[in-house]
């Protein structure tokens, strides 16, 4: 019974030593003196009355890990997710590219309703000919040559062409609705790249912290557990375990910083930066951030009454409608008013008056042209039909995608729950794992996995909480916000 109770004593002795070998405040040097002698009874009954309390007292430094937000300091200018969706906005190419298209569809309706305005044309003419001479050969409307220099001006203005050309005025206008719109949506796009863009830098910056704590965590694991071998308390294999733990953090390390400069890049590219330029991202998102929406029905009408590339679609149907009219109204007659007047006030002895004037009416009537109109009016329809299917698939489309980014907004949402969740229990299996590895009653190897799947677990509750706000920015574009 001597005996037991001796062993025992020893025991406890060497949990305290080895306690105070990984506490941050002991010394190698003190690791290495002596265990004190002190009674056994009092050794035992002082471990079990107070036992350390797995986070306070763990004999490694406090290895809780967390996602934390982005940091405040720093010298590079603070960017809000606002001021980088007008940044991209104002400097992204493809914004200027809708602009310039859309303004260029302006001009084809102006340069289509020039057919309902009238055409006048002025001309100089001067001649010197032989007298009494004859075209006789060629095309030239008028045969006779005479001596003249004369000034005048010719009008031709449409009357009406019963529908054709007003059918492609209006056409046109469809199109240009369809192009502004269009460029409505190209803006969303951007925005909506924007978003992504800024939150998955965000997400980087997070992890880039993640990283840097683990090393630093492990580095001081390292430290301790090399002491620990030094002092003959713990095996070879306890620091390869540490060993490798610390090289594995590094090595996330380095693919975190790479991620972060990656995300950076990207962001620069969305922001019409050709040079990298270096951002302080303000992190806004909310710690308790609103649910989504639980009603994807109601975002569906939404999304049709809002989504600009389906108003640009219907836009575009309305104008294959009223071109396959146009190319209908090609059977039609077409009245022209002409007129003509000028002066000659050098002139042949031929010519009795030193100014002339003219005005008619004239009428083109189709008949037969090899069946062009038809083959033209029955093009322009199937076409005015297949843009109409588009429509409906885009409706489909946009239905579907709806209901697809409230769901993913909806399992966002439960994931950041689930994911602190799991990162408080990986912390405090970490805490339990540190102290039984303190007390001795554990190996390297479950504080190793604890370390891990604390580090992990931080990683994913940073991913959830940006991917949630990135699943909502899917959501607003898909219901045209």
């Amino acid at each position: 019974m001597h005996n037991h109770r001796k062993t025992i004593g020893f025991g406890a002795v060497l949990a305290i030593a080895i306690a105070c070998g990984v506490l941050p405040g002991c010394s190698l040097q003190a690791q290495n003196k002596a265990l004190p002698d002190a009674p056994t009874v009092s050794l035992l009954s002082s471990a079990a009355q107070n036992p350390p309390d797995p986070v306070q007292a763990a004999g490694l430094p406090d290895q809780s890990m967390s996602a934390p937000p982005a940091s405040p300091g720093s010298s590079a200018p603070r960017l809000t997710i606002a001021q980088a969706e007008q940044l991209a906005l104002k400097n992204n190419p493809n914004i200027s590219v809708a602009q310039l298209l859309a303004l260029a569809q302006i001009q084809v309706t102006r340069e289509v309703r020039s057919m309902e305005l009238p055409t006048l044309t002025g001309s100089l003419t001067a001649v010197d000919a032989n007298l009494n001479g004859r075209i006789a050969a060629g095309g030239l409307p008028n045969a006779r040559i005479l001596n003249r220099a004369a000034g005048g001006v010719m009008v031709d203005q449409l009357i009406t062409d019963f529908g054709h050309t007003g059918n492609l005025v209006r056409s046109a206008q469809f199109n240009a609705k369809a192009q502004a719109e269009s460029e409505k949506a190209t803006e969303l796009d951007i925005t909506l790249v924007t978003d992504q863009a800024f939150y998955s830098a965000l997400t980087a910056q997070a992890v880039l912290k993640v990283a840097q704590e683990t090393v630093k965590q492990r580095e001081s694991t390292d430290q301790q557990v090399k002491a620990l071998t030094t002092a003959k308390i713990r095996s070879d294999l306890d620091l390869s375990f540490a060993d490798v733990q610390l090289s594995q953090a590094r090595l996330l390390l380095l693919n975190a910083q790479n991620n972060q400069q990656a995300t950076m890049a990207a962001l620069d590219d969305v922001l019409g930066s050709e040079k990298s330029a270096e951002y302080s991202l303000v992190d806004e998102t909310n710690n308790n951030p609103e649910p989504a929406p639980d009603d994807p029905e109601a975002m569906v009408k939404v999304a049709f009454t809002q989504r600009p590339d389906l108003a640009a679609l219907n836009e575009r149907y309305m104008a294959d409608e009223h071109y396959s009219k146009a190319e209908r109204d090609l059977w039609m007659p077409s009245i022209n008013a002409l007129g003509a007047a000028g002066g000659e006030p050098v002139r042949s002895d031929t010519i009795q008056r030193s100014w002339y004037g003219v005005a008619g009416v004239n009428v083109n009537v189709p008949i037969f042209n090899g069946f062009l109109f038809n083959a033209e009016e029955n093009q322009a329809k199937l076409q005015a039909r297949a843009a109409q299917e588009q429509v409906r698939s885009m409706r489909d489309t946009i239905a579907r995608d709806v209901r697809t980014a409230v769901l993913n907004a909806q399992t966002a949402y439960q994931r950041i729950n689930v994911t602190e969740q799991m990162l408080n229990q990986a912390n405090f299996a970490l805490a339990l794992a540190s102290a039984r590895y303190k007390l001795g009653l554990s190996g390297i190897v479950e504080i190793s996995q604890s370390q891990l799947n604390a580090t992990q677990a931080a990683i994913d509750n940073a991913n959830a909480r940006y991917a949630y706000q990135s699943a909502m920015a899917v959501v607003r574009y898909e219901i045209g916000q």
